[in-house]
């Protein structure tokens, strides 16, 4: 039988994969939890923003908006599950116990898979109702509820999994160098699913972005489509552009190390970048609510109204008026079918 290490500090663990562990604060730690924590509270502060926009706005109860608030709530997760690991980070991550880090691990673990599904099931979403020309997509606020919860239970799942087996307590020679107590296996399974996501995402993507500059191309041949429509097709495809961008701007870097790290390879200096992939990564969720939420009109128009209530309590603000001003504009599409003048 394999002997097991339970019993056994995080440092022993560290020490095993010969991984540095601090008992001072060095210079570059503490820039690290620094730029962690300004990022954390920038993210914590944007996406309560638009959980709370979502809420309060009754045009926004739709499902796209539905999957817009729980990526918002899964990013503010993050942010949250990043915040401890600033605080549990540096020298005090000897102090930790074997069952704190694991639990450290499975919050970014979990809240990082459900901010990578979201996006996913958000790509789906936009590709149904690009393709059908539909204002709101046709799926039912039970099948949205069914969906997000199959997303938190996926994350939950792979960000619990190390702590109830898949790990590498009773396998040392098989443990990870950036993260002492995972296998490296898991590392491989975890690199690969989010990579797989990822390939998709950038056959959804692609593909609406071919099926707009058809469109486009088309549009040009036919002057009678109306502008507003146009204006919307360039709008979906800088959109279009900015998430694909970030997405592999921001995730790429982390999951070739990890998967560089659970492939064993030992030239690769996987140590030397590790926190500066995690908190590219982290970056990820505050753009997500940039550019999900801002770049859409009403949103924007909430987010003003939620910043400056106290301007709005004004006696000659007009509701109506109010009303009227940020009314979606809609134009119709060559199928006859409606569109929002929106970039999402």
């Amino acid at each position: 039988m394999k002997e097991c290490f339970y019993n056994q500090s995080v440092g022993f663990f560290y020490n095993n994969s010969q991984k540095e562990l601090s008992a001072v604060w060095r210079t570059k730690d503490i820039l690290v939890v620094v730029l962690g924590l300004t990022v954390s509270v920038i993210v914590l502060l944007t996406n309560l923003l638009v959980i709370s926009a979502i809420i309060i706005n009754r045009r926004f109860h739709y499902p796209i908006y539905y999957l817009l608030g729980n990526l918002a709530a899964a990013d503010l997760f993050a942010g949250i599950a990043y915040m401890f690991l600033m605080f549990h980070t540096g020298p005090r991550t000897a102090e930790l116990s074997v069952k704190a880090w694991f639990v450290r691990q499975s919050l970014l673990d979990t809240s990082l898979t459900a901010s990578v599904a979201n996006l996913l099931a958000i790509a789906v979403e936009r590709h149904q109702t690009v393709f059908t020309m539909q204002l709101h997509s046709s799926m039912s606020n039970q099948r949205v509820v069914i969906l997000i919860c199959c997303i938190w239970v996926t994350a939950l799942l792979l960000g619990l999994i190390p702590s109830y087996g898949w790990h590498c307590l009773c396998d040392l020679g098989n443990c990870s160098r950036m993260a002492p107590l995972y296998s490296r296996s898991y590392l491989i399974f975890w690199a690969i699913s989010n990579l797989f996501i990822f390939l998709i995402m950038v056959v959804v993507y692609t593909h609406i972005f071919v099926y707009v500059k058809r469109k486009m191309t088309h549009m040009s041949k036919h002057t009678s489509f109306h502008p507003r429509y146009k204006e919307t097709m360039i709008n979906l495809i800088k959109t279009v552009t900015i998430i694909l961008s970030a997405f592999i701007i921001c995730w790429t870097p982390g999951q070739v190390l990890l998967l560089l790290d659970g492939l064993g390879c030992q030239r690769c200096n996987v140590l030397a970048v590790e926190k500066y992939a995690l908190l590219l990564a982290e970056i990820n969720s505050l753009i997500n609510a940039i550019v999900y939420s801002y770049r859409d009109n009403e949103m924007r128009s909430t987010f003003r109204k939620i910043l400056c209530f106290i301007c709005y309590r004004n006696p000659k603000y007009s509701p109506t008026s109010a009303k009227s001003n940020t009314t979606e504009r809609r134009v119709l599409a060559p199928n006859g079918h409606s569109i929002m003048d929106s970039s999402l």
